[in-house]
Parts: C-alpha cells; sequence; structure tokens
C-alpha cells in the first residue's frame, strides 16, 4: 500500500473505490453466470471468438441457421445433442452468449470510469499500475476462457477440467484483488495485530483459494454426479478405485472418485482452519467490524458447507450449485476483508 494514501481524503477515494467495488460484483455475477452456463451445458455452443463483432447475437433467421451450423460441426453436437433443433439451440446460445456479453460489460466498466479517473488526476499516488494491472488480468481472463472453450471443440464435447479450474481460479484472483484496492482506499491503516494473525489470516485465504481450485476440478470432471452420499462416498470413507488409473498422480485430477474425494479433504481442513481462526481472533480486543466480519466468515462458511452437502445429496441441482460457487467468493470476500485489517502497517 501506498502511504500517500494517509494523506489522501476519504471523500476523495470513495468514487474510486464505490466504482471498484461495482467491478468485483460484475466479477462475482460472472462466476455464478459461468458457473450455470456450464451445468446447463452451453459452454460450447458459441464456436468462434469475436471480442468485438461476436458482441451481436444473430439479428435474423438466415444469420441463426449460420450459426447453428457451425455448432453442428462441433463434437457436443454429432455425440450429444444429435438431432437438436434450431429452437433448442437457441436456449444453449443464449446462455453463452450472456456470460460473453458480461464480460464485455465488465471491461467497458473497467476502462471508461478508470480514463474518466485518470484525466480528472483523481487516482492516488502509486495506484495508476495497480488499476492497470486489473486490465492485465482481465485480458488474461479472456483468453483463458477461449483457451477453455477451445479445449471441448476437438475431439471430446467437454472442456479440460484443468482449464476449466485455471480459468474459475484467476476468476477467485481479479474478484480478491479488486476488493484489496478497494479496501487499500476505504481503511488505509491497519489496526494493531500480533505478526502470527497476520500468518493466519493469509492461511485462511490460501485455505479457501485451494478449495475453490478443487471445486473446479470437480466441476470440470463432472465428479459430483458420482458417490452422492455424505460423510461416506458409496458405503465407504475412501472412494472405490481411488488410485486404479497410472500414473498414479492422474488420480488427483482425473479420477472422479478421487478428486471428490480431495474436495472433501480440503473442504474438512478449510472448517478446522476457520473455525481456529474464529476462536482466535473473538478473544483479541479488535475493533467491532473485525468482530462482525470474523462471525460473518463463520457464518458464510456454515452456509457453504451446507449448500455444498445438499449440492451433492440432490446430484447437482442447478439453483443450489451455482449457490454453492457464489457463496464460495463470499467466504473469500470475509477472510480477506479480516486479512486486509490485520495486515501489516
Amino acid at each position: 500500500m501506498d502511504p500517500t494514501l494517509n494523506r489522501i481524503s476519504h471523500a476523495d477515494t470513495r468514487p474510486i473505490a464505490l466504482w471498484l467495488f461495482v467491478c468485483a460484483v460484475l466479477v462475482f455475477a460472472m462466476v455464478v453466470v459461468g458457473g450455470v452456463t456450464r451445468l446447463t451445458h452451453s459452454g460450447l455452443s458459441i464456436v468462434e471468438w469475436k471480442p468485438v463483432i461476436g458482441a451481436l447475437p444473430p439479428l435474423n433467421e438466415a444469420e441463426w441457421l449460420a450459426e447453428f451450423e457451425k455448432y453442428r460441426e462441433t463434437p457436443e453436437y454429432q455425440k450429444i445433442n444429435r438431432g437438436m433443433d434450431l429452437e433448442g439451440f437457441k436456449g444453449i446460445f443464449w446462455l453463452e452468449y450472456y456470460h460473453r456479453l458480461l464480460g464485455r460489460l465488465i471491461g467497458f466498466v473497467v476502462l471508461v470510469p478508470f480514463l474518466y479517473f485518470w484525466w480528472r488526476k483523481r487516482i492516488p499516488p502509486g495506484f495508476t499500475l495497480r488499476l492497470i494491472g486489473v486490465f492485465a488480468l482481465g485480458g488474461l481472463q479472456g483468453a483463458l476462457g477461449w483457451f477453455m472453450v477451445a479445449s471441448g471443440l476437438v475431439d471430446t464435447p467437454r472442456v479440460s477440467a484443468y482449464r476449466l479450474t485455471a480459468h474459475l481460479g484467476l476468476a477467485a484472483v481479479i474478484y480478491a484483488y479488486l476488493l484489496w484496492l478497494m479496501l487499500d482506499l476505504l481503511r488505509p491503516t491497519p489496526v494493531a495485530a500480533a505478526p502470527g494473525l497476520r500468518r493466519f489470516a493469509w492461511l485462511v485465504i490460501g485455505a479457501v483459494f485451494v478449495t475453490i481450485l478443487a471445486g473446479g476440478l470437480v466441476a470440470g470432471t463432472r465428479a459430483g454426479f458420482a458417490y452422492n452420499t455424505f460423510p461416506l462416498m458409496g458405503e465407504s470413507f475412501f472412494p472405490v478405485g481411488m488410485w486404479s488409473q497410472q500414473p498414479w498422480w492422474v488420480n488427483l485430477f482425473e479420477n472422479v472418485g478421487t478428486v471428490q474425494f480431495n474436495h472433501r479433504l480440503v473442504a474438512y481442513v478449510l472448517i478446522g482452519v476457520i473455525a481456529a481462526f474464529w476462536w482466535r481472533i473473538r478473544k483479541l480486543a479488535l475493533p467491532s467490524d473485525v468482530g462482525a466480519a470474523n462471525h460473518l466468515l463463520l457464518a458464510a462458511l456454515a452456509l457453504q458447507v451446507t449448500l455444498g452437502i445438499s449440492t451433492l445429496l440432490l446430484r447437482v441441482p442447478l439453483t443450489l450449485a451455482a449457490a454453492h460457487q457464489g457463496v464460495a467468493l463470499l467466504v473469500l470476500s470475509a477472510a480477506l476483508y479480516l486479512a486486509h485489517r490485520v495486515r501489516r502497517a
């Protein structure tokens, strides 16, 4: 954090902080819409990446038929959706279109206010390069999104679980980065806290992020549709055939039983880490907002665990699965706020 922020009035930085908050909310929505797109198998319906001219959907029957014809050449249509009519195609097309349109909207919302604040010399010292970093991450995310989609347009009608997980992970990084910049503007002065508490806070953030990545692998391998029992996986704690694939390390990323087990395992670790962190903070004399965020972190975790178990037992219903993905970012938000408040001065 640039120390000159302490000499900038709160009123001067509030509009920029609000802008960053709006950007973070849009990224949050993008993650949820992306989850819905994946769950409805709509992500492979648009087979080209046209960042500019692709902003317009088909406007007449001829354009719709041309777009449908491109889709009919994909492995997904030929192996899964053969016989789908034009109306069925429109149903999956619009979900992917809105997902991409939201991405373009985020780019617009990031760029235009940035140029305005830069032109009016409202950006605090040391923040210009950090805000340019938002553009760099956004551009990388767009390219990674297409890289992910392209993996499902050749041979196998399914995107790479590795690329999907990377796409989700980068979205979480962008979301966290936006929130951190916002908090730097709103609360530039940290509270007094022992170094051990700061390290503990970053351990919580790391555990949340690893859990999100493990969830991305579950989504990419569709492991949520296997072993729909809890707390056991079938009739045992460990799934059958957990290490059946060769080489052994492939099981960690491609064996649906192992992938789901790993997600459960890191979730158990996350529960323990957050519970210990919550217990430690509640015994310290810290400002009331820190205590409130601490309780919010625990409540968000409880909701996330409930959603995760319910999603599994009910075989991944769309609403619960999308909520589970969204609440993961709420857990991350509370952890980030706490880490920011107890960070090093």
